[in-house]
């Protein structure tokens, strides 16, 4: 894998393959954008039927292969269902990305039992065993890139976003001594942790999401998955992308009662 500075992260086209998850829309839709434009052919995986047509627009695009399966990856045999697919399809990955995520702004008590499930399957079952399996795969190789999408959210844990902050910080812990452990394999495993992305997830308008983007408090998903991949090929562990961003992560744990509740009953509205 070539790892020149001009083109960090860019391989022979066609030479090498990539897997990312959620990759339909959003995030997921970029990461799968930029490294076909490194060169990369790719698995695409979603939910939604249209990471199909998506494909075919990528493959086009940048003249790689593109290839796409839809799948539930929110389910206790998904990952071990797609590694045995894949396995026996011949693929064999250089870079894993596991995006695929369910996005909840809804008190515990209030949120479905089922939604609950299928968030901490997706967002820490199915992730961890992706990693133990195609990590297995890349260090027999002696080679590969691991990227898993933590959140921002993990040093702010606000009403509302209980089980999805939880089942990030999963992700960054999980990610940061998985890292450690892979030393020596030629494997690196990186978390991304970032703050608002300027999509759809959070049922935000148009307006909303444009005016977020100009005062810095929301990120493109284009400019999310540039950092992400960034990191990842230079082996970082842990990224939280922009810096007024990181400066700002001790002072979230101690966000007083007096700033909370207003905020609270301000975003109520938003909680489904």
């Amino acid at each position: 894998m070539c790892l020149s500075k001009r083109n960090l992260g860019e391989v022979a086209r066609g030479k090498a393959w990539a897997l990312v998850t959620g990759a339909a829309l959003g995030i997921g839709r970029q990461y799968a954008e930029q490294l076909a434009a490194l060169g990369y052919n790719l698995l695409v995986v979603d939910i939604l039927d249209s990471v199909s047509t998506e494909a075919v627009v990528i493959a086009e695009r940048h003249k790689v292969k593109c290839e796409a399966k839809v799948m539930d990856l929110a389910t206790d045999s998904a990952a071990r269902e797609l590694h045995a697919w894949t396995t026996a399809e011949g693929y064999e990955f250089d870079v894993v990305i596991n995006n695929a995520g369910i996005f909840s702004f809804c008190d515990i008590l209030n949120t479905p039992v089922e939604r609950l499930e299928r968030m901490i399957l997706l967002h820490d079952l199915t992730l961890v065993t992706m990693c133990r399996l195609y990590g297995e795969d890349m260090a027999k190789r002696g080679k590969g890139r691991l990227l898993n999408m933590s959140s921002y959210s993990i040093w702010m844990p606000f009403p509302g976003l209980a089980a999805y902050s939880a089942s990030k910080a999963y992700v960054k812990s999980f990610t940061e001594a998985f890292a450690k452990e892979l030393r020596g394999t030629g494997v690196t495993a990186t978390a991304i942790c970032p703050a608002g992305i300027a999509t759809d997830l959070y049922g935000l308008s148009k307006d909303l999401q444009k005016f977020g983007v100009k005062w810095g408090a929301l990120m493109t998903p284009k400019n999310c998955a540039r950092r992400g991949l960034r990191a990842m090929f230079k082996g970082k562990r842990i990224v939280v992308p922009d810096w007024w961003f990181r400066i700002l992560i001790p002072m979230c744990s101690f966000l007083p009662g007096f700033i909370i509740r207003p905020l609270r009953s301000f975003t109520m509205r938003w909680q489904s």
